[in-house]
């Protein structure tokens, strides 16, 4: 008899144990020559039921009765949704040649090892207790008679079956128990054979070869075996698309930036690393050995760089007020910066996302005398006011090579002895930032289109809403600045399911990408809302606007902030990224935080209700410093609608806060958090992304970090309304207090639970997952932010594995479960 076994190495409540008795007792009652009839009568109802036909007997030549022999299938169990369960098939007694299982009952699941005793599958995602049943076979030596046995396993509705990670100041990823995190791609990582591995230690160059920084938003795209093309389904090898948001400026050179990066002109190899630090990265990686590892030598590998040329697509190509000494045109422009969230679409490719680009750019003291009045209105409300200096001082650098513009560009003064269209300057350089881009992580030879019928805002991300054929294309956006605004695009060509394989991706984002309607969010205090659709020629947006003379639809698109402004669109809490609930269509919209100086005690409204104060030490936080996420629901489920309603899901707040106007989630020590960022919903190709999506929630924070480390959630959300009205009372600094009416959603309990809490002075930004939910890929951003050459305040991630030394660099890791489960069911 085969002795049981336990799935992982160890008893959990998830596993299914299939025969927890020894059974020896069967040993004295099954004895050699025992005949069918006298086996039969000595053995209990029960017992025949426990192990239905597995006793058989036949006769030889002589009429004597040959026993076949006797298997068993274990007992019946329980399990939930994502968990491995085992099956362990038992020989008690005879000998048997071929043994297999099959399943006879319930959602169909994948069996591995099916023709060996003991096969395992992943419990499907369920709605309620479903039993799955299942027979084990053997073929009997002495008979050659095949021997069945049967068992069923019940299957619950997911859970979170880990327990919650406490709250951490350590410099490590910590990650529940039964979960084991690698360390895949580090920042500064070579991407082509060539290149020699880092030294980290501020002497690397090259980065146009090398992983950039900052790491974040990310999708997994998957290759077939060969590593040759495009295989949706593949868990063990594709490419990961991910966004390099900025940079820590003191870690990548020797001794910190030359003088502190005040120094003018800046040195022009520090500035050429910064830059190339900045954009996207497309880097191969491979599961072998149960290991992950990336390809520094693969085909696809490439960095897509502030100085890569891209392409302008949509209703703004060809502009006037896109026209610059590069391209006198208006057709074409040179990369893509602070790309921090993301999308993708069914056709293939990945959206990356230009957020905080403004800071880049230097306008002289003087230059709003060179700029026409409206000019003045857009560059002053997209944040490039007269005098700006620009990030870093790129626009100081004086090249070795004259007639090189790559530091040129930054500065976006005018130069009065340029032509007037500005096709001798940079003065419209800034027009080709804020733009959502596609690129083709399958073909390292295509330029990046940037989508301009998108609109261009501090763009936060490009989150699709649910494909349905026949209906049009949807993405959703947040306009990553206090006060700023939430974006929804409809397409204008309906959506094709034959165009998810085409094999020019591109061309397919130009079908749908390129024309459609661009819209702004407007919540309503009864908790409904409308989608006011941004089009030149309707209501306000004409050229007798008192808010912006608008000119055209083009010039709609490249200033949404100031049409949103225009139509009384809704300012919220710093929205920043969206996902889609992919079998409600329902939005989730981070609001990372505010401030009482952008929004003071009487500014709040129902989607944004909360005014309080969050000591940190002795500094007084008033606003909003938590933040909370939003979702709201399409009429008829349809995310062509342009009304909707909604609620606040999730309040972030410290456990200790007052619950009845401040911890309105009602947080505990297992879940209390501060400012949501990234936001993604499991995939829908696994269990943890069907019934119940899982969803994961990271946070990018400064009002809690004197309590933990930046930290990642997950989630089993319910239905927009499952909440209701409430009416709270907000405090401002000199003690006033006023009422706000807002919609809450139910409590989340022990649906919502800590999984993961990164190392010192990071933000945990981006996540995905290999499509059966068993990887789970996240990015860890800028650890120890604020330190550096001399004040190292991080080693990760060489502190992952003990190492208490180094520079610290951001990187992906990659999570998995011990027992090869779904991660975080």
């Amino acid at each position: 008899m085969q002795d049981l076994e336990l799935s992982g190495g160890g008893y959990t409540d998830g596993d299914v144990d299939t025969n927890l008795s020894a059974n020896t007792h069967l040993s004295t009652l099954i004895e050699s020559r025992y005949s069918r009839r006298q086996a039969i009568s000595g053995i209990g109802a029960a017992t025949a039921a426990v192990f239905g036909s597995s006793l058989l007997a036949a006769c030889d030549e002589d009429n004597e009765v040959v026993d076949d022999g006797t298997i068993g299938a274990g007992q019946n169990g329980t399990t939930t949704t994502g968990r491995i369960v085992q099956l362990i098939g038992q020989t008690l007694t005879g000998s048997f040649g071929q043994v297999s299982w099959e399943q006879t009952s319930g959602p169909p699941v994948t069996l591995t090892n099916a023709g060996t005793p003991n096969a395992s599958f992943i419990a499907p995602a369920v709605a309620a207790a479903t039993p799955l049943g299942f027979r084990f076979s053997a073929r009997s030596v002495a008979t050659g008679q095949v021997v069945t046995a049967d068992t069923t396993v019940t299957v619950g509705p997911a859970v979170l079956s880990f327990n919650a990670v406490a709250k951490s100041l350590a410099d490590i990823v910590t990650v529940p128990a039964g979960y084991t995190v690698t360390v895949l791609y580090r920042g500064g990582d070579p991407l082509a054979a060539n290149v020699p591995a880092f030294a980290n230690d501020g002497t690397d160059t090259n980065f146009a070869q090398r992983a950039g920084d900052h790491h974040d938003g990310m999708y997994w795209y998957g290759l077939n075996a060969a590593g040759t093309a495009r295989e949706d389904s593949n868990n063990e090898r594709g490419l990961l698309a991910m966004n390099h948001e900025n940079i820590t400026e003191n870690y990548l050179h020797p001794n910190g930036q030359t003088g502190n990066g005040t120094t003018v002109p800046r040195p022009e190899a520090e500035a050429l690393k910064e830059i190339e630090a900045h954009g996207v990265s497309v880097v191969e990686v491979r599961r072998q050995g149960g290991t992950w590892s990336y390809n520094q030598a693969s085909a696809f590998n490439r960095r897509i760089t502030p100085n890569t040329v891209v392409e302008f697509n949509g209703p703004v190509r060809g502009n006037a007020q896109m026209r610059t000494a590069f391209s006198p045109g208006g057709t074409q422009g040179r990369g893509t910066i602070n790309n921090c969230a993301f999308g993708f679409v069914l056709w293939g490719t990945f959206l990356t996302c230009e957020e905080n680009w403004a800071g880049y750019f230097r306008r002289s003291a003087t230059d709003n005398a060179n700029r026409s009045a409206r000019e003045i209105t857009a560059l002053n409300r997209y944040g490039i006011p007269q005098g700006a200096s620009g990030s870093y001082g790129w626009a100081s650098v004086t090249p070795a090579d004259a007639t090189n513009t790559t530091y040129r560009r930054w500065n976006i003064s005018v130069d009065p002895a340029t032509p007037a269209g500005g096709t001798g300057d940079y003065r419209n350089e800034h027009n080709h930032f804020g733009w959502t881009v596609e690129c083709d992580p399958y073909d390292p030879t295509r330029a990046p289109r940037k989508r301009t019928a998108l609109g261009r805002i501090n763009r936060e991300g490009a989150w699709h809403g649910q494909w349905v054929a026949g209906r049009k294309v949807t993405i959703y956006s947040g306009d990553d600045a206090r006060g700023e605004y939430l974006y929804k695009f409809i397409s204008a060509n309906a959506w094709n399911p034959a165009d998810a394989q085409a094999a020019d991706r591109l061309a397919i984002g130009d079908k749908y990408l390129d024309n459609g309607t661009l819209c702004v969010a407007k919540f309503n205090a009864d908790g409904t809302g409308v989608w006011l659709p941004l089009v030149f020629g309707q209501g306000p947006l004409t050229a007798a606007s008192p808010v912006f003379p608008f000119q055209d639809q083009a010039d709609v698109l490249i200033h949404p902030r100031l049409a949103a402004d225009a139509l009384g669109a809704t300012r919220m809490d710093r929205p920043e990224w969206t996902a889609t609930h992919y079998l409600t269509g329902e939005i989730y919209l981070t609001l990372t935080n505010n401030n009482a100086t952008l929004r003071p005690l009487n500014g709040t409204d129902a989607a944004n209700p909360r005014h309080y104060n969050d000591p940190r030490g002795a500094t007084n936080q008033f606003g909003n410093p938590n933040g909370h996420i939003l979702r709201l629901r399409e009429t008829g489920d349809n995310s062509e609608s342009l009304t909707f309603t909604w609620d606040n899901y999730l309040f972030g707040a410290g456990s200790d806060l007052n619950a009845t106007n401040i911890n309105l989630s009602s947080l505990d020590a297992t879940n209390d958090f501060s400012s949501p960022d990234g936001i993604w919903f499991a995939r829908p190709t696994n269990p943890s992304g069907l019934i119940n999506p899982l969803l994961w929630i990271q946070t990018d924070d400064g009002a809690f970090t004197d309590v933990t480390n930046n930290q990642m959630l997950a989630a089993l959300p319910g239905r927009t309304g499952d909440g209701g009205a409430r009416t709270i009372t907000n405090t401002g600094s000199g003690g006033a207090t006023a009422t706000q009416a807002t919609f809450v959603g139910a409590v989340p309990g022990v649906k919502l639970k800590r999984f993961m809490v990164g190392p010192k002075g990071c933000e945990i930004t981006g996540v995905d997952s290999t499509p059966d939910g068993r990887t789970l890929f996240v990015n860890i951003q800028h650890p120890g932010e604020g330190g550096g050459p001399t004040n190292i305040t991080s080693n990760w991630p060489q502190s992952q594995t003990g190492q208490a030394s180094g520079r610290p660099r951001s990187a992906t890791v990659a999570v998995t479960k011990d027992d090869g489960g779904v991660v975080g069911l």
